[in-house]
């Protein structure tokens, strides 16, 4: 046997080439040793060796002490180092005579009541065993709001934390379908624990798995930093599974690869996967929306994707954008920092956020600062790139996403719309139709013409502005410099308030 705690200070008794293999997982064993280990030994046979075994949910079943006697008295010998949550009941209790931990049979270990334990490869697994609690004493079979609160306090008081590995839970925590897949017939606004979703979002796992619901369920991976306001973070991914043996066949064992946080350069741990979603435990995605435009920003520097969008009278042309979702093939490369102060980066603090009016998941809108006129849009992206060619495909396609709901929205009203950049003496990005580093200038029109111009040199700044304001356009003449067109703070909060109620028919990223 295991002295108390020993099991919080190794995982892994091998060496450190336990990093690169794979780790499996497994929902309520419910006792179904024989069946379990029999379908590792399967899966090993078929794809190798295996670092360990996780088991989240109900270890024991109220008929197991036939079966289970022959693994604690060395007749059968689990073919995996397994490790397991503790009782969610009180039937079970009586398995785990040690609640901090100890090993229950060879190669068998109980993690303990709450905890993290991290191997020779670095890698850090948080724990918390038993169902959520309200009554006080608590339970020998659940946890309570202080035990979340340790937990939480033993890992974020660690010097530049930044989440664990993998938590293992048995109870889902609630909420976590927001914004993200159907879990099928499982309600998860009913369904789970608060306090496992409080500590999911403070803990902020790359893998957490949980049971208890006899179903799978593997969520889409879904941010742990707020946009605009926190700088890029991993994702996490949440995956529920079933009891071993049932009838339905739903997935009970899942294998994955995950190398420790620690070992990973910075810029590939936070890539976000395509289909990643806001973080479910958020309240909803409009308080979100508000907390994120009323907050400061403390990110990487964002710089503007510099589309001027202003107001014109009559129709406009169909956008060519297209839709849907896929992974991306390739990762663009960390974006250059900006060389000096950039009026356009929400970690500047020259920038204006009260001006912004709309969020997606790589690019966002904002009232332009002097505009034109009350509905002069900006569409700009979350990262600061110095050219389109730089960008994956996924953030072009979210740009004509927004050209397309903004064709929409003019359209409904009755107006047009001029698109213009200006690549000239500007950090900011440029299109496609020219090599990185060539200066021009590019208007865009709603009848479908594309006006492109080279620069060699003496290109005025304002040419854009000026040629709309012009009498032959708008005629407004006297807005052609932004700077004479200043309005107060609270009058730009309030133009901004009002165009993005006025748009948010429109907005596609309200419903993502």
């Amino acid at each position: 046997m295991l002295p108390p705690r020993a099991v919080n200070r190794h995982l892994c008794w091998s060496c450190l080439v336990c990093a690169s293999l794979p780790r499996l997982a497994c929902g309520d064993v419910e006792g179904k040793l024989d069946a379990l280990f029999n379908r590792v030994r399967a899966v090993q046979k078929k794809s190798g060796a295996f670092e360990m075994l996780l088991c989240v949910g109900n270890f024991f079943g109220s008929t197991s002490e036939t079966e289970w006697k022959e693994y604690q008295t060395g007749v059968k010998k689990a073919p995996i180092q397994t490790y397991v949550l503790g009782a969610n009941n009180q039937e079970t209790v009586h398995y785990f005579p040690d609640v901090s931990g100890c090993e229950l049979a060879e190669n068998i270990t109980y993690l303990g009541r709450k905890g993290i334990f991290s191997g020779m490869s670095g890698l850090q697994i948080a724990y918390l065993s038993g169902t959520e609690s309200l009554n006080e004493p608590t339970p020998a079979y659940s946890f309570s709001s202080k035990d979340v609160m340790e937990l939480q306090t033993s890992l974020l008081s660690t010097p530049k934390f930044k989440g664990v590995d993998i938590l293992l839970t048995s109870p889902w925590p609630r909420d976590v379908g927001n914004f993200g897949n159907s879990s099928g017939e499982i309600d998860t606004k009913r369904c789970g624990s608060v306090l496992v979703s409080n500590l999911a979002t403070s803990l902020k796992p790359r893998y957490h798995f949980a049971a208890l619901e006899k179903t799978y369920y593997e969520r889409l991976p879904y941010r742990n930093h707020v946009i605009l306001q926190e700088t890029a973070q991993h994702v996490s991914r949440f995956i529920a599974l079933a009891n071993v043996g049932n009838a339905d066949k739903k997935k009970y064992l899942y294998a994955f690869s995950i190398l420790p946080m620690n070992s990973m350069d910075s810029a590939e741990l936070v890539k976000q996967p395509q289909d990643v979603t806001e973080n479910p435990y958020q309240k909803s995605r409009k308080e979100a929306q508000k907390a994120k435009l009323l907050l400061g920003a403390e990110e990487e520097p964002a710089c503007q994707f510099f589309f001027d969008l202003s107001k014109q009278q009559g129709k406009k042309r169909p956008s060519d954008g297209k839709e849907g979702r896929h992974f991306q093939s390739k990762q663009a490369r960390k974006p250059p920092q900006p060389t000096g102060p950039c009026w356009f980066c929400l970690a500047s603090p020259e920038v204006e956020k009260h001006l912004v009016v709309s969020i997606g998941t790589h690019c966002y809108l904002a009232l332009a600062k002097g505009g034109l006129s009350n509905d002069h849009v900006l569409i700009l992206p979350i990262g600061h790139y110095q050219s389109v060619v730089e960008l994956s495909s996924e953030v072009v396609e979210e740009v004509e996403k927004y050209k397309s709901a903004l064709k929409k929205f003019f359209q409904s009203k009755g107006k047009r719309y001029v698109l213009f950049e200006r690549n000239y003496r500007s950090q900011h990005l440029q299109l496609q139709i020219a090599q990185p580093g060539t200066p021009y200038f590019y208007v865009e029109l709603d009848t479908g013409e594309k006006l492109f111009h080279r620069i060699k040199k003496n290109f005025p700044l304002q040419f854009g502005r000026e040629v709309l304001a012009s009498e032959a356009i708008l005629n407004i003449p006297d807005r052609a410099d932004w700077r004479q067109c200043k309005s107060t703070k609270e009058e730009e909060a309030a133009l901004s308030k009002a165009f993005r109620e006025d748009f948010e028919p429109f907005d596609f990223s309200l419903l993502q």
